[in-house]
């Protein structure tokens, strides 16, 4: 199933879970600084579902699209609204396009990878990025990812429906610690749990706890 788009209606779930990772990441650099440091070189970058910015701010060469306005505004120029399955953009415009864990929110996340295809120059490379069912099995005990339209286990097929070549990167590593409820609470708050059952669930757990994050950078390729 697709995972709800709340950005409008609830921006504040969406702005607490960044800074939760934040505040909270204990080891590597965030996602967002390794995919700026992967596509430093690429002149024009599309970020597809940019938000506020997270990319940009790590990549000036970024070019945001999102259909949640509420976010988008806070997005530097320039920003485009729009849905990932029908792109604002000119074919072949781009040298690479990123999705970072937003492709799980479309019924059919293959429409929007053939969209973002269509605005790569030949050559150019996509990169889309999305939490393991696995994700975080410290809390199994009180919650389980749902599965979705685009996790990390079937990512890797969809993306080689569409791309000529695919390269996946996984990561499987004790990448978070949480402090204490409050932070637990939080945690299961951004992904969709509600806020009384987080509450409750969070006072199961024995804190610090530090989180296994799973998940996988799919990158697709497309030919000259």
């Amino acid at each position: 199933m697709s995972t709800p788009r709340d950005y409008d209606t609830d921006p504040g779930r969406f702005r607490a879970g960044a800074g939760l990772t934040a505040r909270h990441l204990t080891g590597g650099m965030s996602l967002y600084a390794l995919l700026a440091e992967r596509l430093s070189h690429v002149p024009r970058v599309l970020d597809i579902g940019c938000a506020d910015g997270a990319l940009r701010a790590e990549l000036p060469q970024v070019v945001g699209v999102d259909a949640a306005l509420t976010l988008l505004r806070d997005h530097p120029a320039p920003r485009l609204m729009g849905e990932a399955t029908a792109l604002p953009f000119a074919d072949g415009c781009f040298g690479a396009a990123v999705a970072v864990n937003m492709l799980y929110h479309l019924p059919d996340p293959l429409e929007a990878l053939r969209d973002a295809r269509r605005v790569l120059a030949s050559g150019g490379v996509f990169v889309a990025a999305t939490p393991s069912r696995a994700d975080s099995p410290e809390l199994a005990g009180v919650w389980r990812p749902s599965r979705t339209t685009f996790d990390a286990e079937e990512a890797p097929e969809l993306v080689a429906a569409v791309f000529e070549r695919v390269e996946v990167e996984r990561w499987d590593a004790p990448l978070m610690t949480l402090p204490d409820a409050a932070a637990v609470r939080d945690y299961l708050v951004t992904r969709f749990v509600p806020r009384e059952r987080a509450e409750s669930a969070s006072r199961q757990v024995s804190t610090p706890i530090t989180l296994t994050k799973r998940g996988a950078m799919v990158w697709g390729f497309r030919g000259l």
